[in-house]
């Protein structure tokens, strides 16, 4: 975890006071909401449907149980009781009062946390993969390159008004946990012929209006340019991208305008004059920094506990939980453990003050004091001995923290849609509990397998529904009626790709009809082990296309008790179609 030096807490601090001065002129007149608007946005102060909502950075989702105590105080104090995760792994509040705003940015100071550069058209927080230094298949750990673009972002005056706002993900591993490829720059770490360690980088990915997959700019760059290239890359950017339409003014839509060869071009060209200059890393800084991220006090331990198989032969959900939620980890005896905040019937990425507290003490106690945080809107405990799986289990089945659903239908991530956002064009949060609630059974769950549903409440793709494997996205509200599309064939990780719409929108009350009709298809289509978006590549849209609209879309309201059904003849009737 990194620890602030004198530097880090001055700046901190030295921006609650300019923040509260703002705030204090905005209040007494002095400065109009015009005027104001975008010094609170450089502090993560958006204004809302019913207030003002803060986002608080989170740098590559690593928080300490510190830090999630001052969450759950946030939360108390100044909100309504809850926090929302989001997928930048940010935290965000909703129902806050402007004049109590300084305060909240003072509190975070006092434990090393801030909500610089969370909005504003600057580069924003840095993501990465959740599993950072405890993964088996990482190739370098990336938490030192991501901290070191982190600082030189942070207040970088030549980037602090580009076009729009930027997005950098990095991933040290060899799968892609932290969709790099739907980012303005994508960094992967890899290594080349001669074992040496580089990134290799993407750049023009993006969601929104305009979704594209990111494309290769460079297969293997040495790790000590890192800095300068993306510094190139912004600067070609800053220079050449649109101001006159923020619609066309992301880094996608110059690539997609120059073509990837000319864009590269100009980048390597710029770059030639930064190259070995003073941004070139060095192996001592590296480390320098990599030593603010020190291993806990591991034991040595054997990967084998026969108490943990003797359990899981009595436990069918301690199975199901062991089975979805817990991760490989490279050292014995260790593993990795993801907290769902999506159990059915509650907002994915909620936590309640209380749960966020009762998780800070689950991280003192099991994992050395810290927590990720997931672009999929969960948490992970990344230390965790296997011989306290059972007693980790139980507590977190006593919190609603042990939906063992990871990578499950009921996994969804949504944005907050129109309860929250000015921008929504439909409700995001009600329907991903509509859609859990419909779909809880969790051996119909497990039959079904790796899947991901994504919602957003507008075009604007903050629940990232273009890369769900079913992806839902609201695109008008008409008297009583929301309406809203959606798409198969989404995905992220290294084979990321881009989901196709299936055709004309859907009513609220009609899209867990749809879902449901999508997987029959995949149920009766797919071979063997085969997930949901391999039968999508495999036999293509149309036939989840045909089936979804050869019949008129019924909706069922009345609760039904008996959610178990029997898979049926091809396509016959809904054969799992409990009612809502």
């Amino acid at each position: 975890m990194y620890r602030y030096d004198e530097y880090d807490q001055r700046i901190v601090d030295e921006r609650v006071v300019q923040f509260r001065d703002q705030v204090r002129r905005r209040l007494s007149g002095e400065l109009t909401e015009e005027e104001f608007m975008p010094l609170r946005l450089q502090n993560g102060l958006y204004m809302q449907i019913h207030g003002y909502m803060l986002r608080i950075a989170v740098p590559y989702g690593l928080v300490s149980s510190k830090q999630m105590r001052m969450f759950a105080h946030i939360a108390r104090q100044y909100d309504r009781g809850y926090g929302h995760f989001t997928t930048r792994q940010n935290i965000q509040f909703n129902w806050l009062k402007l004049e109590e705003t300084p305060n909240i940015l003072a509190d975070l100071a006092s434990v090393q946390m801030h909500a610089i550069q969370t909005s504003g058209n600057c580069v924003r927080n840095i993501t990465s993969d959740e599993f950072v230094g405890v993964a088996p298949d990482e190739v370098v750990d990336p938490r030192p390159f991501a901290e070191i673009l982190r600082q030189w972002s942070t207040f970088h005056p030549e980037f602090a008004y580009l076009p729009r706002k930027f997005k950098i993900a990095i991933s040290g591993a060899q799968e892609d946990r932290a969709a790099i490829y739907a980012h303005d720059i994508g960094l992967a770490a890899v290594r080349n012929e001669q074992g040496e360690i580089g990134f290799r980088v993407l750049v023009g990915g993006g969601l929104g209006r305009t979704p594209v997959i990111g494309t290769e700019i460079c297969a293997f760059l040495p790790w000590q340019h890192v800095l300068t290239y993306v510094e190139s890359i912004l600067r070609i950017y800053n220079q050449y991208g649109r101001r006159d339409n923020k619609f066309k003014a992301r880094i996608k839509i110059l690539v997609k305008a120059l073509g990837i060869d000319e864009f590269k071009r100009q980048v390597e060209a710029d770059w030639t004059d930064l190259k070995d200059g003073s941004g070139t890393l060095t192996a001592e800084e590296v480390e320098r920094v990599a030593g603010c991220f020190t291993d806990p006090a591991y034991e040595t331990l054997s990967n084998h506990d026969s108490t943990i198989s003797a359990y899981k032969a009595d436990s069918r959900p301690f199975t199901h939980w062991v089975m979805r939620n817990v991760r490989p980890h490279r050292v014995p005896g260790y593993v990795s453990v993801v907290l769902s905040l999506k159990k059915p019937g509650c907002t994915p990425g909620d936590a309640t003050a209380e749960q966020m507290d009762a998780i800070a003490d689950l991280a003192d106690r099991y994992s050395f004091g810290e927590l990720r945080v997931t672009h999929k809107q969960n948490l992970v405990l990344a230390d965790v001995r296997q011989k306290d799986l059972i007693q980790l289990w139980q507590e977190a089945t006593a919190l609603e923290l042990a939906s063992p659903n990871i990578g499950l239908l009921t996994d969804i991530i949504s944005c907050p849609g129109a309860e929250f956002c000015t921008l929504a064009n439909a409700r995001s949060i009600p329907l991903a509990k509509s859609i859990a609630q419909r779909f809880e059974d969790i051996d119909f769950q497990h039959d079904v397998g790796e899947i991901s549903i994504n919602i957003s409440g507008c075009m604007n793709a903050c629940g990232q529904h273009h890369i769900g494997n079913i992806g839902i996205t609201g695109v008008e509200k008409k008297a009583h009626d929301e309406w809203y599309q959606v798409s198969i064939g989404g995905a992220e990780g290294n084979l990321s790709s881009i989901g196709k719409i299936i055709g004309p929108s859907f009513t609220f009350n009609q899209v867990p009809e749809v879902i449901d009709r999508l997987l029959q298809v995949y149920l009766q289509e797919r071979i063997e082990a085969e997930s949901f978006i391999e039968t999508v590549r495999r036999v293509g849209h149309e036939p989840f296309k045909k089936h979804v609209f050869a019949t008129e879309l019924t909706v069922e309201e009345e609760p039904v008790a008996d959610k178990h059904a029997v898979v049926p003849a091809k396509y016959e009737v809904p054969f799992y179609s409990p009612r809502f």
